[in-house]
């Protein structure tokens, strides 16, 4: 089994036995925590989120992918460092409060519970 410690491992290399995240989710650019270990459940949905840009940049919000393994949190306050864009289409984009890349996942409005952290957005550590 490879290790979870980049962007490139498989989700299952990053669960622990009760599908948490068993190291620090961590943004890839600026590698400041967004989750402590244990802190968040694999969910597998299916979003189509922007590409990763930084807040100032202008980008074409149809240009992305659709990505399907997330980090799911209940409460907002789970996260160590994370900003929320404004909403549309009751869709707020998770982004790195640090270094304001993103988005690295997304909340729909309609569901307080549901903060989702796409696995390929960010790095692993700890």
């Amino acid at each position: 089994m490879s290790e979870c410690s980049d962007q490139k491992a498989s989700v299952s290399d990053c669960t622990d036995d009760d599908n948490s995240n068993k190291r620090k989710i961590v943004c890839e650019r600026c590698s400041s925590v967004v989750l402590l270990s244990h802190q968040a459940k694999y969910h597998k949905t299916e979003m189509f989120l922007p590409h990763m840009k930084k807040k100032s940049e202008a980008s074409n919000p149809s240009d992305g992918e659709t990505l399907q393994d997330f980090w799911l949190v209940d409460d907002m306050f789970t996260f160590e460092n994370v900003g929320f864009s404004n909403t549309v289409d009751n869709i707020k984009f998770l982004i790195c409060a640090d270094c304001e890349i993103g988005p690295i996942g997304y909340h729909d409005t309609r569901n307080n519970k549901e903060y989702l952290i796409a696995h390929d957005r960010v790095s692993y550590t700890g």
